[in-house]
């Protein structure tokens, strides 16, 4: 079976069709870059070809590079890695050069990329090689360099070839952010060069395969007397941008994402040397990057192990659990997002509330966020019409008869919870499965109001629904396995990625993300500088200090979840140091961000301005501070070794589960690839180390977990003693 076919017309246009066997979206390998190497030396060697289309077989173009082969070069080490990349580079040109006499620039043979629909990393890099690119008209296609979203960036050309494309000011948004557009906003950024009616793609290709000159197979690199667009870094236009890019990398990265840097690197260099030698640049680069431990722990996390996760790795083995109908109780900021994104699924919904004006309010909230994708051009009318089509907004328990999954999403109180399971177990039929949205609330004692325990089970879904990514899946005592399998597919449906940990109070992303927020309001009322704190969050690659993170969620529901905690674990309580600031904060009506006052002041339309001048008058700043590094481990190991008891208790199961929810859960500096690979990356010697040296200074809660210790003592990694796949 192969990657590629070839087929030649009658009128001299070659046609090479990409469609990988057994997968949905086509990706590169190792044999399919022998393969279209082959046939694009039987196109160039063949006097009856005077030109060659290169198009899928398949909906979408191609997703990207299949990562086993980065895997298997990185083995080898950097000069393996090196010389893989060369001689991708080396088809590439082949493809760009297309024959042509290297003196005159003539003699080629045209080669155009067709695209069907979707183009990401290599998908794009291989059209940018050739001489013209044509995509049909399909808003669903997305058409970008993704690279840099999982701790890479573009090595195959992409960087060198579209900042000398497009310059590097305008480039930069597609290789620094990952942008990723449609076919139109593609040709309008000077991606791709036209945008054709899905049905014409092909006769377009041809047509511009035979009209093609000498001229139309130059590239502007190539041709004599060619200057880069916006200018080189020494040029007098070139040199802002340049030096802007590199404050902006570093302001947004802090210096911890090492891709970035790269990146822009290879920009800044290449753009001062002929085009081959900027490849040379572009690929030593790339394959720093790709032996920098950070850059594999991300590919692991980001690619290999969310992909797993989201194909079901973890899936009971049960029959197809799809949902058809889900009912929502509660419609609530959260209940109505639930609704939303499973309408949008294709799924259909009744949503529940005490009052007709509630349950409507909630429906609205699907219609505002459709408006908005209306407005984008993001979504047509007549699918918001359809999508508002399938949420049936009421305040009738009868309605839920035909729901097969309920979802319910009323206030954390598990009375009223109770109150609601009862109504509609009375109505639902007897297969259905019963879901808690709960965060904090243990799912067996919920379970306790249920008849049927075998079919409770919780679903956490984070705040703003419809942009958060992770849902938690969290498994009861009692929990079936159809259960969970009806979960792991509605989660599927919904496109968003699963964990599945077992219950416990706070369950996983909870329990890792308080004992962060309460570490800064500790220090808060020892003394550190408040600056100090959420700096050196941000400096390690937190994307919130933790001071901003209990703004943006409330301070009042800190206190809420504090006095529950408090009333749970009586005396072993162990945080009132930090409810003497967060109580007070609420006392004054500092409620966060949605008060306009907490740790930060905002101004009258909500923008942050800075930290709240008062907190220094509420808490002195110590004369001796902490330094910065003693800081961050504060933060970061107030995180990490709740993960590890987690693993240690159970709690998680699979430790990709917990790298995966770290980071889309709470943000945990994703450039380490989540809690467990950066204990790896550290080593569990060192990692047991600064707790020891914490615990001494700061007390038990920094206590080295028994599980950590030993593997300190054995030289093991989490990933060598619990990992189910190579590290990337």
């Amino acid at each position: 079976m192969t990657d590629f076919s070839y087929a030649l017309a009658a009128d001299g246009v070659a046609t090479i069709t990409w469609d990988v066997p057994g997968k949905s979206m086509n990706v590169m390998s190792e044999a399919g870059f022998a393969e279209l190497n082959g046939l694009i030396d039987r196109a160039l060697g063949d006097p009856a070809v005077k030109g060659v289309i290169l198009t899928s077989g398949k909906k979408d173009f191609a997703g990207g590079m299949d990562l086993n082969v980065i895997a298997k070069m990185k083995e080898g080490g950097a000069e393996t890695v090196f010389k893989g990349v060369m001689q991708i580079h080396h088809i590439l040109r082949k493809i760009e050069r297309a024959g042509m006499d290297p003196k005159t620039l003539k003699g080629g043979k045209p080669i155009v990329a067709a695209l069907p629909g979707t183009a990401l990393g290599i998908g794009l890099e291989l059209p940018l090689s050739c001489h013209r690119i044509i995509a049909a008209d399909n808003p669903k296609a997305k058409i970008g360099l993704p690279e840099i979203m999982v701790g890479i960036f573009p090595g195959a050309g992409g960087t060198t070839r579209l900042a000398r494309k497009m310059g590097a000011m305008m480039a930069a948004p597609f290789l620094l952010e990952g942008k990723l557009s449609d076919p139109a906003a593609a040709k309008s950024a000077g991606i791709i060069d036209e945008v054709v009616a899905p049905e014409d793609l092909m006769a377009r290709a041809r047509a511009w395969v035979l009209a093609a000159t000498d001229a139309d197979l130059v590239k502007p690199w190539d041709a004599k007397g060619y200057k880069m667009p916006g200018g080189t870094p020494y040029s007098a236009p070139g040199f802002p941008t340049f030096v802007g890019a590199s404050a902006m990398v570093h302001g947004k990265t802090m210096g911890v994402y090492p891709a970035a840097k790269a990146l822009l690197s290879a920009v800044y260099e290449g753009a001062l040397v002929p085009f081959d030698v900027a490849l040379k640049i572009e690929a030593r680069w790339f394959t720093s990057v790709l032996m920098n431990p950070s850059s594999g722990a991300m590919i692991r996390s980001l690619f290999i192990n969310k992909e797993a996760l989201e194909k079901g790795a973890n899936r009971p083995a049960a029959a197809d659990q799809t949902v058809k109908t889900v009912g929502v109780l509660g419609a609530g900021m959260m209940g109505a997002g639930i609704a939303y994104v499973s309408a949008n699924a294709g799924i259909n919904v009744v949503l529940i509330d005490a009052a007709q004006e509630s349950a409507d309010r909630g429906k609205a909230h699907a219609e505002s966020l459709l408006e908005k994708g209306v407005q984008r051009r993001k979504v047509t009318p007549e699918k918001k019409a359809e999508v508002l089509a399938r949420i049936t907004a009421t305040t009738d328990y009868a309605a839920l008869a035909g729901c097969d999954l309920i979802v319910e999403a009323v206030f954390e109180d598990p009375k009223v919870k109770a109150e609601v399971t009862a109504r509609t177990e009375a109505v639902i039929p007897a297969d259905a499965i019963f879901a808690s949205n709960t965060s904090t609330l243990p799912i067996s004692g919920l379970a306790k109001a249920s008849t049927r325990p075998d079919q409770f089970i919780g679903i956490h879904f984070f705040s703003p629904v419809d942009k958060m990514n992770l849902v938690e899946i969290i498994r009861g005592k009692a929990t079936g396995d159809v259960a969970v399998a009806k979960a792991l597919d509605f989660v599927r449906q919904l496109r968003k990625t699963p964990i599945v940990v077992n219950d416990a109070r706070f369950f996983y992303a909870n329990r890792c993300i308080i004992p962060y927020i309460n570490e800064g309001i500790r220090m808060v009322a020892e003394g550190v500088e408040p600056a100090l704190i959420e700096n050196a969050a941000k400096l390690v690659g937190m994307p919130l200090g933790p001071l901003q993170l209990v703004d943006e969620t409330s301070i009042d529901l800190g206190v809420k979840i504090a006095k529950a905690t408090k009333a749970a674990m009586g005396d072993a309580y162990p945080d009132g140091a930090v409810d003497a600031v967060l109580f007070a904060m609420a006392d004054a009506g500092r409620l966060g961000k949605k008060a306009n006052a907490g740790f930060y002041s905002y101004d009258a339309t909500g923008k942050r301005e800075g930290l709240w001048e008062g907190l220094e008058k509420a808490h002195p700043i110590a004369a001796a501070q902490p330094d910065l590094g003693t800081v961050q481990h504060r933060l970061l190991m107030a995180q990490v070794l709740e993960a590890v008891r987690a693993l240690e208790e159970g709690v998680l199961t699979d430790i990709r589960e917990g790298d995966v929810g770290a980071i889309l859960g709470w943000g945990f500096a994703p450039w380490s690839g989540g809690p467990f690979s950066w204990l790896d990356m550290i080593g569990a010697a060192k990692a047991v180390e600064i707790c020891d040296g914490l615990t001494a200074q700061f007390g038990p809660r920094f206590q080295t977990p028994g599980l950590l210790r030993e593997m300190a003592v054995q030289g093991q990694t989490f990933y060598g003693r619990f990992g189910v796949a190579k590290a990337a």
